[in-house]
C-alpha cells in the first residue's frame, strides 16, 4: 500500500475499522516520511474534520467485545489457553497503541516534521507488533477478537485530548511506560513455559517500547520548554490532579532511564504512588 503524507490519510488510518487495513496504512504513512514527504499544514477541511470527529472512538472491529478491566479473567502462562489470553491482551494493547500514535499526529496538527516523523515511526512499530501478535494467535489456533478486552488506554486518550502537553505527560510516560515494567517478567515466564516464539515477539516489543517512551519524554519536554514551564512541576501537578491512580510499581528503573526519564522523575513517580496509596488506604 502507498499513501500520501496528509492529515486526511492519517485520519483514514485512525478511523479504519479493519485491524489489518489500519496496520498497513500506518506502515505506509511512515514509508511516506522515509520517501522525504512532509505533512502539509492543516487546511480548513482538516480543521472541520477534526472538530467533527473529536470525541469519536477510532476505528475498531466489532470484536473483541470491550468490557471493564475487572471482568477479564487472569490466567497463568503455564497453559496454552493462558498464553493465548495473554497474547490476545497484548494484541489489543498494540492495536490501541497504533491509534494513540496516529492520534498524536491527527489531533495536534501543525507540529514540526520531527514530531510527525517520530509518531508515525511509533505507529509503524505498533502496527508491526500487532501483526506479529495476531499472526501468533492464529498459529496457536485463535485470532484477535476471540476474547474480550478493555479500553483503558483509549480512556486515557479521551482524558488528555484537550492538550498536547497533558497527552505527552501521561500517555507515553505513565501508561505506555508500564510496558517497560511488566515485559521482562512476561518474557521470562514464556521462556520457562517453552514458548520461545511468543517470548521473542515480546522481546521485540520491549526493545521498541523503550524508544517509544523516549519519544514521549522528548516531546513532553519540548512542549514544556516552548511554553516556558518547569517540566518537573507540571508532571507533579498532573499526577496530584487525580492521575496517581494510574501509577503501579514495581518499576523497571534501568529501562525507564534508557527511555529518557531522570532519576528525579522516577523518585517522584514512586513518591506519588506511595502518597496515593496512603491517602486511599482502607480506614
Amino acid at each position: 500500500m502507498r499513501v500520501p503524507l496528509t492529515l486526511e490519510a492519517v485520519h483514514a488510518a485512525l478511523f479504519a475499522d479493519d485491524p489489518v487495513d489500519k496496520a498497513e496504512r500506518s506502515i505506509a504513512l511512515h514509508a511516506a516520511c522515509e520517501r522525504g514527504e512532509r505533512l502539509p499544514g492543516s487546511t480548513a477541511a482538516d480543521a472541520a474534520r477534526l472538530a467533527r470527529d473529536t470525541g469519536r472512538h477510532p476505528g475498531h472491529p466489532a470484536a473483541p467485545a470491550l468490557v471493564a478491566p475487572a471482568a477479564l479473567k487472569r490466567r497463568g502462562v503455564g497453559s496454552e489457553a493462558g498464553r493465548i489470553a495473554l497474547l490476545h491482551s497484548l494484541a489489543h494493547i498494540e492495536f490501541n497503541a497504533i491509534n494513540l500514535a496516529l492520534d498524536a499526529v491527527w489531533r495536534y496538527p501543525d507540529q514540526s516534521h520531527d514530531y510527525v516523523e517520530d509518531w508515525l515511526r511509533v505507529a509503524r512499530d505498533e502496527a508491526e507488533h500487532f501483526t506479529l501478535l495476531a499472526e501468533r494467535l492464529v498459529t496457536l489456533g485463535s485470532r484477535y477478537g476471540a476474547h474480550p478486552a478493555h479500553d483503558g488506554l483509549w480512556d486515557m486518550a479521551r482524558r488528555t485530548e484537550h492538550d498536547i502537553l497533558v497527552r505527552m505527560a501521561l500517555v507515553p510516560r505513565i501508561l505506555e511506560a508500564r510496558g517497560l515494567d511488566v515485559a521482562p517478567p512476561m518474557i521470562e515466564r514464556l521462556q520457562q513455559a517453552g514458548d520461545h516464539a511468543s517470548a521473542a515477539i515480546l522481546q521485540r516489543i520491549y526493545t521498541d517500547e523503550i524508544t517509544h517512551v523516549a519519544v514521549g519524554n522528548r516531546w513532553f519536554r519540548h512542549v514544556c520548554e516552548r511554553r516556558g514551564l518547569d517540566g518537573a512541576a507540571v508532571f507533579r501537578d498532573l499526577l496530584a490532579d487525580g492521575h496517581s491512580v494510574w501509577l503501579r510499581g514495581p518499576y523497571n528503573r534501568e529501562a525507564r532511564l534508557r527511555a529518557g526519564f531522570t532519576e528525579a522523575e522516577l523518585d517522584l513517580i514512586r513518591e506519588m504512588e506511595d502518597e496515593y496509596r496512603r491517602d486511599n488506604a482502607p480506614a
